[in-house]
């Protein structure tokens, strides 16, 4: 029996080699693990399906601080609260939001006190301060579809109560008072002399409580020595109508208040609220306001005659909605120093406290910027 000798060199080249071996095949394996865990990782969200999309959208939220709106899944839903940049943009796309200053941490600082600097409305162009009957001061946006008053400031002179408007170095204006039963008996040759070139003669007025119609005085004979004076004349109802047919009768009061005098000033209804006191309009909305105001100027018109709408400026832009009475002219009953009133308008009553010869007492002084004579 012979027996095969194992040298030692032998024994160390078999032990050697499969150790060696499966240490390659182990190193090889994890490098590749850990490059297949480093690509799954770093996968774009959109790359996986439907049922990982939340998860992975989860995962990039936490490695990336911004999000791009192309690269959200559109199966996802995500709220605008989920998203931090969309606190950057202004509320309801106005342009001139501040971008900089929105966000949680502004809402949590406290409203800070009135410090008598003007809001940004008094200085944007597009709003005009309405001075309420309470006293109260509202900005009121206004209206791009409205004529624009065009009077040129610059242009009115004021001398002792007297104003004048002029246009290329040209006076282009008239003067004219209101006058009611209790201005008592007037010198209208005096006013003539002192200025005026027109009266609007109130003719009567319906009761802001009780509905009932009732006429001035010695109307009949103010617009006969008015007239006789030389002065154009113009007639006025003071309003307090609830109802079409209502205003419609006091229109038909004015038309048959002309007799056979050359009335070339307008027929106007003076409307408006009460003051320190409840009138019977106040229970009727803006287009019932509208609708009642519209039937007495569809009568005058219908009589051939010019017609204006006498108010102040609250009620013309909050009460009633001016659009519907572009073809008629607006008489401003606001006393100041400027017609501040954004829309077209022919008559302003800018003060209620002048003093004229011929009348006793204070009146008050209209300007109208066009010649009634000519219209």
């Amino acid at each position: 029996m012979s027996n095969k000798m194992n040298l030692p060199d032998d024994n160390e080249r078999n032990l050697f080699t499969p150790q060696m071996t499966a240490a390659m095949v182990v190193t090889a394996f994890v490098t590749l693990l850990i490059i297949v865990i480093v690509l799954l990782v770093n996968r774009n969200p959109h790359h996986s399906g439907t049922a990982n999309a939340g998860q992975d959208q989860g995962q990039v939220q936490q490695t990336s601080p911004v999000i791009k709106p192309e690269e959200t899944p559109s199966g996802d839903v995500i709220s605008p609260g989920d998203l931090d940049f969309w606190d950057m943009y202004p509320e309801d796309g106005d342009p001139e939001g501040d971008v900089q200053g929105a966000g949680s941490e502004d809402e949590d600082k406290p409203v800070e006190p009135d410090d008598g600097t003007e809001p940004p409305e008094a200085t944007d162009g597009r709003h005009t301060l309405v001075i309420n009957r309470d006293g109260k001061e509202e900005w009121v946006l206004i209206s791009p579809y409205l004529p624009k008053n065009d009077i040129d400031a610059s242009s009115l002179v004021l001398q002792s109560d007297l104003m004048s408007y002029y246009v290329d170095g040209k006076e282009t204006s008239y003067l004219g008072v209101s006058v009611d039963k209790y201005d008592d008996y007037i010198d209208f040759i005096k006013l003539k002399d002192a200025g005026i070139d027109f009266v609007m003669l109130r003719v009567g007025v319906r009761g802001y409580e009780s509905g009932i119609i009732t006429f001035d005085e010695y109307y009949a004979d103010n617009i006969s020595r008015a007239t006789q004076a030389g002065l154009e004349v113009g007639l006025y109802f003071r309003s307090s109508a609830v109802t079409p047919e209502e205003a419609a009768e006091e229109a038909t009061a004015l038309i048959a208040a002309m007799g056979d005098y050359n009335v070339k000033y307008p027929l106007a209804i003076d409307a408006g609220f009460v003051l320190n006191d409840t009138s019977r309009i106040e229970m009727l909305s803006k287009t019932e306001k509208t609708s009642v105001l519209r039937a007495f100027v569809d009568t005058v018109k219908a009589s051939g005659h010019n017609c204006a709408l006498r108010a102040d400026k609250e009620f013309l832009i909050k009460e009633i909605d001016l659009s519907k009475f572009s073809d008629i002219d607006i008489w401003l009953d606001n006393p100041g120093d400027l017609p501040d009133y954004p829309y077209a308008m022919t008559m302003w009553e800018y003060t209620d406290s002048a003093t004229l010869d011929g009348i006793n007492g204070l009146t008050d002084i209209t300007i109208s910027f066009i010649d009634y004579t000519q219209k």
